[in-house]
């Protein structure tokens, strides 16, 4: 078990520079933005759907990959929103993935898919008879995800189940984190999962003592992770055990982004809020008009998050100062992608937003 966890300690996540391929950005979920954005944020264009968005974007090689309730994926020119092709897949709620000319996608009807990049043509597709609202993630040439069917799935790029972990008592809900050779999940049994990627088999699991709706993030042994019965969680896999808890005033839907020293996370409180990860001390609290289930990208020194109340906030990551508030919809639960100098998002009444350097 040693020699296992020292493994995991060694590994680096690999990431893609100045892209967004997958929900917060990388597949250890970290959610910090590889790229930059202009000091004031202006809009470069949007476009309205038919109906709402809450799934988080992808951005790749200059194309927007995002989801609606609408029942269409589609693909849009980041320079424009122009659109390059739809592809009719049901109704969207879940992050959107991409890796090697494919995207990935489960639906609230449990149908998950796999559409090639370029064209929008359908690859292959894969059953689940649940809905699926976690977003997907990659090991190797393996793709997990989670379903309401208390199941995580690893498939093959071709769409063969590889392995199928239970996690008994409820859905998993949150996109699992990846990080050297091990996948971490929680869901709604309350507990924390280490699920070695290659044989689906369980290596660990911790009493969180709540159910999780959020991804987990991951940063060498240390874990964060927020909780439905109000708790943000740092998990030492070292010890494995809980390191220290915040006790909060509302559930924890939103994930956590990490940087070197702090953990910044949306509540139900309709706060934002920023820890000392080594000690679990809050160092500050914003305050929005409207629950935070949107999960924080950390972009430089400034923190952007949505709310519910309709408005992305951008906040000094070291005081929580607000430095600008950009009133996009009726709400945003869907979380900030961000690549070539802009920002994508989407509202719960179906504006889709690129936000940047004003022309």
């Amino acid at each position: 078990m040693r020699r296992f966890w020292l493994l995991v300690l060694l590994a680096v996540p690999v990431t893609v520079a100045a892209d967004w391929p997958l929900f917060r950005g990388n597949p250890a979920q970290t959610g910090v933005a590889k790229d930059t954005l202009p000091d004031q944020l202006a809009v470069r264009w949007k476009i309205k759907l038919k109906d709402g968005i809450e799934s988080t974007a992808a951005i790749v090689g200059g194309t927007v990959y995002v989801g609606s309730f609408d029942e269409y994926l589609r693909a849009l020119d980041l320079a424009n929103g122009k659109e390059r092709w739809s592809y009719k897949a049901g109704p969207i709620k879940t992050p959107v993935s991409v890796r090697n000319g494919a995207v990935y996608v489960g639906n609230e009807d449990g149908i998950f898919h796999c559409v090639d990049a370029k064209t929008g043509q359908k690859r292959w597709t894969f059953d689940t008879n649940s809905e699926i609202t976690s977003g997907t993630n990659f090991a190797g040439d393996s793709i997990i995800f989670g379903t309401g069917a208390q199941t995580l799935y690893c498939l093959s790029d071709k769409g063969a189940v590889r392995w199928k972990f239970q996690v008994e008592g409820g859905p998993v809900m949150g996109t699992p984190a990846v990080e050297g050779g091990v996948t971490f999940v929680a869901g709604c049994d309350s507990h924390l999962h280490v699920v070695d990627v290659k044989s689906g088999k369980g290596q660990a699991k911790i009493d969180l003592g709540g159910q999780v709706g959020a991804a987990v993030a991951a940063s060498g042994k240390m874990l964060y992770i927020g909780t439905m019965t109000n708790q943000v969680h740092a998990v030492d896999l070292g010890k494995m055990a809980i390191d220290w808890t915040f006790e909060g005033a509302q559930p924890f839907y939103s994930s956590a982004a990490l940087t070197g020293d702090r953990v910044i996370i949306g509540g139900r409180d309709r706060l934002v809020h920023c820890f000392d990860r080594a000690k679990g001390t809050e160092l500050w609290k914003f305050a929005t008009k409207g629950q935070v289930d949107s999960s924080p990208v950390v972009v430089g020194q400034r923190v952007i998050v949505g709310s519910k109340d309709g408005s992305l906030y951008v906040l000094g990551r070291n005081l929580g100062t607000l430095l600008q508030k950009l009133e996009l919809g009726q709400g945003i639960k869907a979380s900030p992608a961000v690549s070539d100098n802009c920002l994508v998002i989407g509202t719960t009444d179906g504006f889709l937003y690129c936000l940047g350097k004003k022309d």
